[in-house]
Parts: C-alpha cells; sequence; structure tokens
C-alpha cells in the first residue's frame, strides 16, 4: 500500500500541480467552490422530499396538504436546479481577479452572456420564461466556457484600452459602470452573433447543440453489459468535468431502463424467469451505491478515517446525503471534479459494480432485480433487499465495503495534502510538488 501511495504521489502528484496552476481549470474550480454552500443545502432539502420511508408522504400531506413537497423542492430548484448561474459567478470573479480586471462587471457581462445563449419559452397568455433546466445541470457546460470566453473578451478590449475614461472628478463606483461599457457591448454582440446562427440550424440553439450532440452517441447503446460499461464511463467522465452526467445520460437512457425494468415486474407477476439483467434498479441501485461513482465508501472514509479539519467536516456533511444516494457535496466539495487523483477511484469503482452485479446475477448468485420501481433515494442494503431480496442487501454490504477499499489510498492521499497544508502552510505543499516535479523530469532525462 505505501508503495501504491508512493507511485500516485511521483505519478499524479505532478500533474495534478500542473492542472491547479492551469487559471481556466482553478476558475472553474473556484466556481464550484464559491457555489458549495447552497449545493449542500440544495442536496439535504431534496433528500428531505424523498425520504423512502413506508408513510412518509401521506404523513407529511396530512400536516402540510397534499403540495407538501413545494416546502423543499422550491428550495431544492432555488439552488441545485439553478446552479450554473452561481458557478458563473465563481468563475468569472476568480478569473477577472487573475487578470486583476473589475470582478463584478466580469460577474455582470458573463451572466448577460450565459442568458443571451439561453432560451426563452412562452405561453399563450404572452407569459415569457426561462426553462429551469438549462440554468441547472443541462446548461453548466455552455456557463462555463460562456464565463470563461466572456472574461477573455473583457480583457482583450480593455487591454487594448478600448473603454470609456472618465474624469478623475467622477466617483469610482461611477467610473467603473462607465469602463465596462464597451467590453459589455463586445461580449454581447458576440454572443448574440452565435445565438443567431445557432437559430439557423436545425438545433435553434447552442444549449440544444450542446445537449443533443452528446444525446446521439447515447441513443445507439443497449442493455448489455459492454453498452453499459459505456455509459458508466460517459456518465463519469461528464461529471469529472462538473457536468451532471447522471442527468444528461438519465434523459436518454431512463426510458430504455424503465421498459425493461416494466418487463421484468411483469415476468415477475407471472413468476417467470426475469428477462433482463440490465435495467433502471440495476444501474440505480448497484452500479451508484451512494450515487455516482459508487462513492458510499468515500463518505464513510471522510466521517472516520479524515485527519484534516476540511474532510472530517465534509465527512459529517455528506454522509448523511450518501446513504440517500446523494453525493454532489462530496463530488463539488472534495472535489472530485476536475481532480485527476480521484477521478482514477471514481471510474474503477462503478466499472466494478457494474461487472461484478452482472456476474452475479447471471449466475444466480443474487436475483435479477424483480421491477419494483423504488425511489432512487432508498439506502444501499434497503434497496438491495427490495429489489433483489435479502441476497440482493448483503451484496450491497460487500459493494459498500469495496468502495470503500478502493477509495482509500487515493483518499489517504488528498488528506494527507489537506492535512499538511493546515499544518505546516500551502508552501510546503508547492515546494514538494515541485521537488517532485524536478526529480520526475530528472529521472526522464
Amino acid at each position: 500500500m505505501d508503495k501504491f501511495m508512493e507511485f500516485l504521489q511521483d505519478k499524479m502528484g505532478p500533474i495534478a500541480y500542473k492542472l491547479d496552476s492551469n487559471r481556466y481549470l482553478s476558475a472553474i474550480k473556484t466556481g464550484f467552490f464559491g457555489a458549495m454552500p447552497i449545493l449542500i443545502l440544495g442536496s439535504i432539502f431534496l433528500l428531505f422530499a424523498n425520504l423512502p420511508i413506508a408513510g412518509y408522504p401521506n404523513s407529511m400531506a396530512s400536516i402540510l396538504g397534499d403540495n407538501w413537497t413545494t416546502y423543499f423542492m422550491v428550495p431544492y430548484d432555488m439552488t441545485m436546479n439553478i446552479m450554473t448561474i452561481f458557478v458563473i459567478f465563481g468563475i468569472a470573479k476568480s478569473l477577472a481577479d487573475y487578470y486583476d480586471l473589475d470582478d463584478l462587471a466580469a460577474i455582470v457581462i458573463s451572466v448577460v452572456a450565459f442568458l443571451v445563449l439561453t432560451p426563452t419559452i412562452s405561453t399563450e397568455d404572452g407569459l415569457i420564461g426561462i426553462p429551469m433546466n438549462n440554468l441547472g445541470a443541462s446548461g453548466l457546460f455552455v456557463g462555463m466556457i460562456t464565463a470563461i470566453i466572456a472574461v477573455e473578451i473583457t480583457r482583450w478590449v480593455v487591454a487594448r484600452g478600448w473603454t470609456i475614461k472618465m474624469p478623475e472628478s467622477v466617483p469610482p463606483n461611477v467610473a467603473k459602470s462607465f469602463t465596462a461599457l464597451i467590453p459589455a457591448l463586445f461580449v454581447i454582440l458576440f454572443f448574440n452573433f452565435i445565438r443567431i446562427g445557432f437559430s439557423f440550424t436545425s438545433y435553434e440553439t447552442a444549449q440544444t447543440f450542446i445537449f443533443q450532440f452528446l444525446q446521439t452517441p447515447l441513443t445507439a447503446l443497449g442493455s448489455s453489459l459492454p453498452a453499459t460499461l459505456v455509459i458508466v464511463i460517459f456518465e463519469i467522465l461528464l461529471w469529472s468535468f462538473g457536468i451532471h452526467g447522471s442527468n444528461i445520460v438519465s434523459a436518454v437512457m431512463q426510458p430504455i431502463w424503465l421498459s425493461l425494468t416494466a418487463e421484468n415486474a411483469a415476468a415477475f407477476s407471472l413468476g417467470e424467469t426475469l428477462p433482463h439483467i440490465v435495467n433502471y434498479q440495476f444501474y440505480q441501485n448497484f452500479i451508484k451505491v451512494g450515487g455516482a461513482g459508487g462513492t458510499i465508501g468515500l463518505a464513510l472514509l471522510c466521517l472516520v478515517m479524515a485527519k484534516s479539519a476540511q474532510f472530517k467536516t465534509l465527512g459529517k456533511l455528506a454522509f448523511g446525503p450518501a446513504l440517500f444516494n446523494i453525493n454532489e457535496p462530496l463530488i463539488f466539495g472534495l472535489p472530485i471534479v476536475l481532480n485527476p487523483i480521484m477521478l482514477i477511484p471514481f471510474l474503477i469503482t462503478p466499472i466494478l459494480m457494474a461487472v461484478s452485479t452482472y456476474f452475479v446475477m447471471s449466475i444466480g448468485l443474487v436475483p435479477i432485480t424483480n421491477g419494483a420501481n423504488i425511489p432512487w433515494t432508498t439506502p444501499p442494503v434497503i434497496a438491495g433487499f427490495l429489489v433483489s431480496g435479502w441476497r440482493g442487501a448483503v451484496f450491497q454490504i460487500i459493494q459498500i465495503a469495496a468502495s470503500t477499499v478502493i477509495y482509500y489510498p487515493f483518499f489517504k492521499l488528498v488528506d494527507n495534502k489537506a492535512y499538511k497544508i493546515e499544518t505546516e502552510g500551502q508552501d510546503a505543499v508547492n515546494n514538494e510538488m515541485k521537488e517532485a516535479i524536478s526529480t520526475t523530469e530528472a529521472k526522464t532525462v
């Protein structure tokens, strides 16, 4: 284990250091860090709206009325479902600070650029609005690109002195407003031309283009194990760049998986052999144990094994949601996003879950899922019992143990780094990384 961790430190450490120093990746991570508090709170509200407890919905309805879920889903919608806006704030501010630009102007300009690209909807009554899904996970990739380009255009214009300069007698806040006018004009014109360009295509909007471009390779995928592994890899890679891979994948695959689930349910009710190993419950309950990437073991490690105050606190915040398969606090708080070290177990774990589950179900060691449409927030072990009986519950216990083992060496690597920063400071870690890079380059030569 020590040799393996030393290998990770020598090989992955320099890569992580170089990635950390990239201004664009740093800005994106800052954007997610800035949005982290509301993402955690949004996850908690979502949890309370979907507690998989018998009688819970009826009990809440008797207390709060038939529309009781709105008490939790509105805060969720106003946090998680418009997260792109908050991420843009952080990206624009970070990049503007890097270039020594007016960060407030950069934030406002970036948000306007994103909204220019965002489609609108209207009703017969003349009401006009913006689809919320375009402000959430579906628009996240567009938002990140837009923020970076908007700040770069602003920098380009300011560097050429194409700004309105006010007399020194004008208050600074007023002068800044006029200084941002021409950069904002360039940004709006640029993105408006992009919007107009897409309006002449079959995609109609940039948002639709991104979604359909990702959707196309998924539509040809079936329900076999190789296809499932492709879906797993695709979803994880999207998540690793901060894109809500689960939403994108499920938008295309969920109808297919649910139809397979329905066929299993029909066969189960008739006492016939269940026809499909791969279906919605297979993917949701046996691959995504604790959430995308099978992170239940990582949440447990943060709670029990962390040395750094950062990950101890994260463990307390993330373990509860992880029990209900909500792992955004881990993905964006550790973070796993744009973290090459954590990407390794984040990819290996669900692949192992998929292969092992398919194998044990194909040989009859664990029953094929019975077609019961349980909530995706149903905790592991309970979920396994409901869809595959006691053997499914036991297998999920084994999966939790396997997830913990896979994530352990990688978690210790990042936890030790965080602990060293807390005790010795960032400079000590930077010097260590530089020495590792120098040593690696010397060995290469």
